[in-house]
């Protein structure tokens, strides 16, 4: 589905604490950005919200505080996207909330790629509201020319992501007999519930253009379900793909089979460290990859990474300081590899990737050298260990920042697909 001129709507819920000025900054921008005409409405009531929102086939809304909008969230409204953001933080929520203003953003975007994209499969495997994977076909243009993406950022300048990649993936497609690899995307987000699979979208739609299957998994987070929980959705939704028969769908004029021999596992930021050890447990994946991946835990507890996000998540602290990870081997002051199990006692000698060492899988570390500099520290040992203990590493470091290693357009990510490409096929 194309977005058409003025379909999109955000309406504000009246009794929003929210300067309107930059509300309407924000929207405009994302308009901008995405190529598409909205309107920003600023409902008197509960009524003037609900026939703002069925006036559009696309709306964005931002309830506020009152009962009678927000006994509404969830319900379907009338248009065929409806993506409800709350500012503020709200326990047990499934939709986007606690970003603050900024998660205006990030539900624009939300709402224009469903828009865009209505042929996503959503498959669940657990009766969690956060135990699911959106299935994404491949949308390579068959004739076998190299297609492009474009996006426009902040600033008003235009940049192409060359996708000739397709062309590669297209090949190994028929080598296989049509069955087509995938990468499975594992968003991050300090493991804290404010952060969902959203972020990953964009990356979805660029490795479908180019001929991958994609697998957007969401997750129960640490801090509502516990440490345990997180681990086991990740090990449980990776091995529902790899279960998956041949898929038909929307999004697929035949039946698509899915190459479980050629899977990447990517994820981003504290993603990267449960793509990593899920690999180190033995989920089927060819190649893991970590985009800017929390993948020293000790040292990320030490050096109270994120606000102390790694102790939040894991339930404690690390073991109290001797030797430092830093300058140890695996196995050496820290968490040891040889006890590092799924069961164990120290939820960091099981989760830490530095600490599972050899993961006994190829791996690809991506990392933007204007990130974090304990990230690009992590990063670095992480290779030159894993290098150490015999594993095949790939260390990809290019200029970019936390974000750019998602962003379809960036130098770092273009580089980062080649190398999927080129191990997967």
């Amino acid at each position: 589905m194309r977005v058409a001129s003025d379909e999109i709507v955000v309406a504000v819920g009246p009794g929003l604490v929210a300067d309107a000025g930059l509300l309407a900054e924000i929207a405009d921008r994302e308009f901008t950005r995405l190529g598409v005409n909205g309107t920003v409405v600023h409902a008197r009531d509960a009524a003037h919200l609900f026939s703002s929102v069925r006036e559009r086939d696309v709306a964005v809304v931002l309830p506020g505080p009152g009962e009678e909008v927000r006994s509404s969230i969830g319900q379907p409204l009338g248009p065929s996207v409806v993506v409800w953001v709350d500012i503020d933080r709200v326990d047990g929520a499934t939709h986007i909330h606690g970003r603050g203003i900024a998660g205006l953003t990030w539900g624009i975007r939300h709402a224009v790629h469903r828009a865009r994209h209505p042929a996503i499969q959503r498959i669940t495997y657990g009766p969690s509201p956060e135990q699911w994977a959106d299935l994404y076909f491949p949308t390579a243009d068959p004739s076998g020319t190299a297609d492009t993406a474009s996006t426009i950022d902040t600033t008003g300048t235009v940049h192409t992501a060359d996708t000739s990649t397709s062309d590669t993936i297209r090949a190994a497609i028929a080598a296989a007999d049509g069955a087509v690899p995938v990468v499975a995307l594992i968003h991050g987000g300090y493991w804290r519930s404010i952060w969902a699979a959203d972020l990953m979208e964009e990356l979805c739609e660029d490795l479908a253009r180019r001929g991958f299957a994609v697998w957007n998994l969401e997750y129960r987070r640490p801090d509502r379900h516990g440490w345990a929980a997180t681990t086991a959705d990740i090990a449980t939704g990776l091995a529902t793909l790899t279960t998956l028969p041949t898929i038909t769908g929307q999004g697929a004029a035949t039946p698509v089979a899915l190459d479980v021999d050629r899977i990447a596992v990517a994820g981003h930021s504290a993603g990267g460290q449960l793509a990593l050890r899920a690999a180190a447990d033995g989920s089927r994946m060819a190649l893991a990859v970590s985009l800017a991946g929390v993948l020293d835990l000790v040292q990320g507890d030490r050096r109270k990474l994120s606000a102390g996000a790694v102790a939040a998540a894991l339930g404690r602290t690390s073991a109290p300081a001797g030797p430092s990870a830093t300058s140890a081997q695996p196995g050496d002051g820290g968490p040891s590899a040889t006890s590092a199990q799924p069961g164990d006692e120290d939820p960091y000698a099981a989760s830490s990737p530095l600490h599972r060492l050899p993961l006994g899988t190829p791996q690809l570390i991506v990392q933007g050298r204007d990130d974090d500099l304990d990230l690009v520290d992590f990063a670095r040992r992480h290779a030159a260990l894993a290098r150490q203990a015999g594993d095949d590493v790939t260390y990809l470091e290019q200029p970019g920042d936390h974000f750019d290693v998602i962003t379809p357009a960036a130098p770092i990510w273009q580089a980062t697909v080649k190398a999927i490409a080129d191990t997967l096929t």
